[in-house]
């Protein structure tokens, strides 16, 4: 009798008779030299009929892969992952106590996806079956081996958090940021500076070197969750996994504390940092230091250190965006016969024409004055808003001066006055007509 795979599946074969034996052991063939030789086998039956012996009879009673996740043979990764996922939920030992049979199933399952969900595997055993991966399949001693091995395709949640998981993870927590406050002025934050900035931190402590314990003790296992940093609340079939509170996640309890850190295995130091401030800042944002902020209390990355920029108020420029804006007064003789004037700028002065005629209110762009972008770096502009300034006082000579102009004024209105004293006029005239109307009744 010899073992065959035909697509994956093994089969048993019949072999040619032999001769002078009473028991054929090897395939099962009585012969004697009166009576002849007597065939007990068939010519091809599947491998599930016929028990084998030693090593065999375990591949005999194991069932085929694919059939125990209820998929077909050109099945894709992601359906894959979601068959078992299926499987893993349903016979879950949390939510079958005291099931074996769930159990068994639990495992049959996870022994499948593994051999199907690693390429090299599943050829092997696509083309021998499961003698092509006796030995490479399962090796599962319990249901915490399996959480280790596939919870990555549950996202880390279902298993650990739902149903309480099998076995803790280890965590390492990242540091916590920090946070220190610059202040610049207009300028600075125009042309981009470097600032000392000054932070408390805490790092890790010298005396006992982080770990929190006297010199010459060790932290002790917590009795509660023994080690597992975590606790299983169950509610019925509801289990929830949450943080132990003795040890609070640490897996560990400190017995001696250390003098110098009262064993939270870190000390307060004020550090003086060199922050280099990009050039268009604005007030509010922040500046990002890198890994500059508290220690990790389990060895991981620390946390970062973020510089909250505040900019000063400027006496002469208002900054909207990366726009700067100056308001400008002109006088009247200024704004009727036009000037040329010069105005400040963050790198210098620079000369503005203003046109005869200027009215008050009236804005020049000046391109490229403005603030840089703090990303870009193309550069705003700057805004010269204009008005024309009334004197409140004037001498003898200029109030003359301005008598006589008014005279010119009465006999050369000018466009804007002519159509504003005519929308006066009309109005006071239907003022006139409704008051003799009323009058009339």
């Amino acid at each position: 009798m010899r073992v065959a795979f035909l697509r994956g599946r093994p089969f048993v074969m019949a072999l040619p008779p032999c001769d002078g034996v009473v028991m054929c052991q090897r395939c099962s063939i009585v012969a004697s030299p009166d009576r002849g030789t007597r065939s007990t086998t068939t010519s091809v039956s599947p491998i599930e009929s016929i028990p084998l012996q030693g090593a065999g009879s375990m591949a005999a009673t194991k069932r085929d892969y694919y059939e125990v996740l209820g998929v077909d043979r050109a099945v894709g990764a992601d359906e894959l992952s979601r068959a078992y996922r299926k499987l893993a939920i349903k016979y879950h030992p949390d939510s079958n106590r005291d099931d074996e049979d769930a159990i068994a199933k639990f495992k049959e399952a996870a022994e499948a996806y593994e051999v199907l969900s690693d390429q090299q595997k599943r050829a092997r055993y696509d083309q021998y079956g499961h003698a092509g991966v006796d030995g490479q399949a399962g090796g599962f001693h319990d249901v915490g081996d399996i959480f280790e091995a596939f919870g990555d395709i549950f996202g880390g949640t279902i298993f650990e958090d739902f149903f309480g998981g099998g076995r803790a993870r280890s965590r390492v927590r990242r540091g916590a940021d920090v946070r220190c406050d610059v202040t610049l002025d207009l300028e600075e934050a125009a042309t981009g500076v470097r600032k000392q900035v000054s932070l408390t931190r805490h790092e890790a402590c010298l005396e006992c070197s982080g770990t929190g314990a006297a010199p010459g003790s060790e932290p002790q296992i917590c009795a509660r969750c023994r080690g597992q940093g975590q606790i299983v609340q169950a509610t019925g079939i509801l289990r929830v996994q949450t943080t132990c509170p003795q040890c609070r996640g640490l897996g560990k309890i400190i017995t001696a504390p250390c003098a110098s850190c009262d064993g939270s295995g870190a000390q307060p130091k004020e550090v003086l940092l060199d922050v280099a401030i990009p050039a268009g800042v604005d007030d509010g944002m922040r500046v990002r230091l890198a890994e500059e902020g508290q220690a990790s209390p389990d060895g991981g990355p620390a946390g970062d250190a973020y510089c909250f920029i505040r900019v000063r108020e400027h006496r002469i420029f208002r900054r909207e965006g990366s726009d700067l804006i100056i308001q400008v007064p002109l006088s009247y003789s200024q704004a009727v016969l036009g000037t040329e004037i010069e105005i400040p700028t963050l790198t210098g002065k620079q000369s503005v024409s203003i046109p005869r005629g200027t009215q008050s209110g009236e804005v020049f762009q000046m391109r490229g004055h403005g603030m840089p972008d703090p990303r870009s770096g193309v550069k705003g502009d700057l805004l010269v808003h204009t008005f024309v300034e009334i004197p409140k006082r004037v001498d003898a000579q200029q109030e003359e001066l301005l008598r006589q102009l008014a005279e010119l004024d009465d006999e050369h209105v000018t466009p804007h006055r002519k159509s504003f004293l005519e929308r006066v006029f009309d109005y006071f005239r239907s003022e006139d007509h409704q008051v003799s109307d009323a009058a009339q009744e």
